[in-house]
């Protein structure tokens, strides 16, 4: 169905199924950015009611008045038929696909029910062509949004659409990040008294090694002359966490490094505050919310200049861009930031959740 055709239909608020990855009550960028766009959407007039059928949940505390969570369905074929059913018994007017891998089935309900279909994509999932069922389904996508232009650039290589229907969408940035002390207790038991402390949040995932853990142990040495009481706080945990210990072990820089493990979110805004510098060099960030959590908390960042970390830092604005194949760089550019007093907190207000939500309000009124 043309977006056209569907906006004629549309003359009462629209009823949304959300197929998602993940849904409320996980942690991880993309369960965010979930929970922040499923807010921003179910806040618009154009919307009425919005059904999420997750593949991995948790406690749906804090739902949006409006948006309704079905049980999670991890099988695939249990999470298939379950959409089905759904496109079945109810009447929908629109289908939102929070993942790329997804596209396939959800092509397949909007074709079933003869509504339009969005598509969302996030970053290395969508950089490379994909398989033709999954191509064909990101063809018959009336709207698709990806979070920065690095993910629409690559995308647009491979997917044969008119360019206009891939929008930026960037992330957003939740206003509990904001400058403070943290708790007494937190920096006792993490051991960051005294200690000048470089920080990094995100997955240790043997599939996610992208990142730059390594590269920021492998800066250790030379950013421990200058700055000797050094500590490197790792927050989260994967199958990935062994291998940076080793990497660590064989430098011997183990003791300027701290893992925190998982981390929830109610904790992560105090987590920000006990660091002097948030790095990840990361080579495969469809955006980076962590950069935007950084930047809100006050913190100088360091990253790289290759993925959609660009667009999180706004091209340079709001921290330092470097080549992640440049071990001296990103040495020298940390240590940059540890020289320098804490510049006044650099609040990104473009990806203020206000933008954000007028954003999704526009692009739902619009097209839909």
């Amino acid at each position: 169905m043309s977006i056209a055709s569907s906006h004629d239909m549309a003359s009462r608020p629209l009823k949304i199924l959300a197929l998602l990855t993940d849904g409320w009550g996980m942690a991880g960028g993309i369960a965010r950015y979930n929970q922040d766009f499923l807010t921003a959407l179910a806040a618009s007039p154009a919307v009425g009611n919005i059904v999420m059928l997750p593949r991995s949940a948790g406690d749906a505390a804090g739902l949006p008045a409006g948006v309704v969570q079905l049980a999670s369905r991890a099988g695939r074929v249990a999470y298939s038929l379950a959409a089905f059913k759904q496109v079945r018994s109810q009447c929908y007017d629109l289908i939102f696909c929070g993942h790329l891998f997804m596209a396939p089935l959800a092509a397949a309900l909007s074709r079933l029910a003869r509504i339009p279909l969005w598509l969302q994509l996030h970053g290395i999932e969508s950089w490379a062509r994909p398989n033709l069922a999954i191509r064909r389904a990101v063809r018959q996508a009336d709207l698709i949004t990806a979070v920065s232009r690095a993910t629409r650039s690559r995308a647009l290589e491979w997917c044969d659409i008119e360019p206009e229907r891939l929008r930026v969408l960037p992330n957003t940035v939740d206003g509990r990040f904001s400058p403070g002390a943290p708790p007494a207790e937190l920096a006792a038991r993490l051991g960051t008294r005294g200690r000048r402390v470089i920080l990094t949040v995100g997955r240790l995932s043997s599939q996610e090694r992208y990142k730059g853990h390594d590269r920021v142990i492998e800066a250790l040495p030379q950013i421990r002359s200058r700055h000797p009481d050094i500590l490197y706080l790792i927050t989260g945990d994967g199958d990935d966490r062994d291998r940076l210990a080793r990497i660590g072990q064989r430098l011997g820089v183990s003791e300027l490094m701290r893992f925190t493990g998982p981390v929830s979110q109610a904790q992560l805004p105090d987590i920000y505050r006990l660091a002097d510098v948030f790095a990840m060099p990361s080579t495969g960030e469809g955006f980076g919310i962590v950069f935007l959590e950084a930047a809100a908390t006050g913190l100088p960042i360091v990253a790289a200049r290759r993925d959609g970390s660009t667009d999180a830092l706004a091209d340079g604005e709001l921290g330092t861009l470097v080549d992640p194949d440049a071990p001296q760089a990103l040495a020298e550019a940390i240590t940059a930031c540890l020289d320098r007093n804490r510049p006044e907190p650099e609040q990104p207000s473009r990806f203020a959740f206000s933008q954000f939500a007028a954003q999704v309000d526009h692009l739902v009124s619009s097209r839909f």
